[in-house]
């Protein structure tokens, strides 16, 4: 793991300016500081993805039967479900994902993340920020700061979540310290319904466009006066998004996912989660830079077979949670690469933390975030390898620990965002977008 320091890597052309600094006496230290001093305005990547699709399996996705199976361990390790091969060599994933291991050589797995917090908010905002949690201070998450450095003119919102983005509790507004127009636009409906339609894309309870204009223009100028006297803004951003989906005929097409044809449909699978990430590639080919899959359901404390592999007792066919993932990731990736958008589209499989290493008495496992598992795929991500080891029965990192903070590095350097660069709070407080002790998961990038 090379940690990105502003001390490494001197080149050709500064290796003579210290020749010359030494003569003013001054040297290393001082060039080093001023390379600190300029890191936040520095672009130290190409953008490799344009977008990125994150698919959140919420309440703490056991690693111990999607992607780091122990099937030497003792069954109450082991637990119920079955590895199969891969087609990477020697790597084994869940019975259950047949679908994903036949283009694991697409994927980068992380099998050594590891963190201290085992809470579901705690969990899921250092997971989605890279920070830990404080009481003093929100932080934005990865789409709300993609959505803040992202210059577009388009009337989808820069970051959308499918269908909600209530998260490991709900507490998390995505925006942070940042705007609120950095806030994930909630889709609202489930697209596996085929009643689905999209919160304020719909006129209702007698509400006309004239009449939602006015609203609008009337907010408008509240605001104006509030930047007039002593009041705080009363502008609500919202309201000019309801106004701007509602007008937009592009933006409706968006989300008629009736258009697409119904063999598409079924490789995703008509699940949730697989008609959430369809409704995804939808967004990203028409510009949206980032898009939260929240499925939740994954805190699973009991009956873990059924819920995880069967769906429902006695299902013939599985539908459980991990078989609708396998059929949406596995199409979601092979979609996106056979429209020549995969190179383009960073696509995240991640959890606030993952499960315990032996199954409780009720047939499941509690929180475990000692160690647990990351998926990552397209957008400069070099697939086809395991990145770190947990032990043999899953309990902790058996080499190479990763932290949320070391993802968030990655992941914006993925998104061709500077992790060292600065952002602030409305008080004016200087952030840096990744912690200073993130280091960037060399191995990751293509």
């Amino acid at each position: 793991m090379t940690h990105q320091s502003p001390q490494r890597n001197l080149n050709r052309r500064e290796i003579l300016r210290i020749g010359g600094l030494s003569a003013l006496g001054l040297g290393l230290e001082d060039l080093f500081r001023t390379r600190r001093a300029n890191a936040s305005d520095t672009p130290i990547v190409k953008p490799a993805a344009k977008s990125c699709i994150l698919i959140w399996l919420d309440g703490g996705a056991s690693h111990l039967e999607t992607f780091d199976l122990k099937p030497d361990a003792p069954a109450e390790i082991r637990g119920p479900l079955e590895a199969i091969s891969t087609n990477l060599p020697g790597v084994h994933i869940s019975e259950c994902m047949p679908e994903t291991s036949k283009i694991l050589d697409r994927i980068a797995v992380v099998r050594s993340v590891t963190s201290p917090l085992g809470e579901h908010n705690f969990g899921t905002h250092y997971m989605l920020t890279g920070y830990k949690p404080t009481p003093v201070l929100e932080y934005p998450v990865y789409g709300g700061v993609k959505a803040h450095l992202t210059t577009r003119e388009d009337v989808l919102p820069p970051h959308i979540a499918v269908p909600n983005f209530r998260v490991g509790g709900g507490r998390l507004t995505g925006g942070g310290y940042l705007p609120p127009q950095t806030r994930p636009f909630a889709v609202g409906g489930d697209p596996s319904k085929p009643e689905f339609q999209v919160r304020d894309l719909e006129l209702t309870n007698g509400l006309d466009v004239t009449r939602l204009d006015r609203r609008r223009r009337f907010t408008q100028q509240m605001d104006r006066l509030g930047q007039l006297g002593e009041n705080a803004s009363s502008s609500d951003p919202n309201l000019d998004r309801a106004f701007q989906l509602i007008t937009s005929p592009e933006a409706q097409q968006a989300f008629r996912l009736e258009e697409e044809p119904t063999q598409v449909r079924n490789r995703y699978g008509r699940k949730t989660i697989g008609q959430s990430c369809l409704l995804a590639r939808r967004l990203v080919e028409r510009g949206v830079p980032f898009v939260t899959v929240n499925n939740r359901g994954w805190d699973t404390h009991q009956d873990l077979y059924t819920r995880l592999k069967e769906g429902y007792t006695g299902a013939k066919n599985p539908v459980g949670l991990i078989p609708s993932l396998d059929l949406a990731l596995s199409g979601l990736i092979t979609d996106l690469e056979d429209r020549g958008m995969l190179e383009e589209t960073l696509v995240l499989v991640m959890s606030e933390f993952g499960r315990t290493p032996k199954l409780n008495t009720s047939g499941g496992r509690d929180h475990w975030p000692r160690v647990f598992s990351v998926a990552l795929a397209g957008g400069g991500v070099q697939g086809g390898q395991v990145i770190g080891g947990s032990d043999s029965s899953g309990e902790s990192p058996a080499d190479r620990p990763v932290t949320p903070s070391d993802l968030s590095a990655t992941i914006y350097q993925l998104l061709g965002i500077n992790p060292q660069r600065e952002l602030h709070t409305p008080d004016g407080r200087p952030v840096r977008i990744a912690p200073p002790t993130a280091e960037v998961i060399e191995e990751l990038i293509a």
